[in-house]
């Protein structure tokens, strides 16, 4: 990965895209235990491992930010 710090504009849209992640993450992995239906409750479950990568990819992004240098 290339070590050029991020725009501020960039930064502020990692971080909305992590902030959606992480409630889309969150409430699957509580929807998960009022669900009744196994598939429904497969999909959650693979919803909560596809966001818990893509916020894990976005990180690294994030951390180069200006804002936390």
């Amino acid at each position: 990965m290339d070590k050029e710090m991020l725009a501020l504009h960039e930064t502020l849209e990692t971080h909305e895209i992590i902030n959606i992640k992480t409630v889309c993450l969150l409430r699957s992995k509580l929807m998960q235990g009022i669900c009744f239906n196994n598939e429904l409750k497969q999909l959650m479950e693979k919803d909560v491992q596809l966001n818990t990568k893509h916020i894990n990819e976005l990180l690294p992004f994030y951390q180069q930010s200006q804002l936390l240098h």
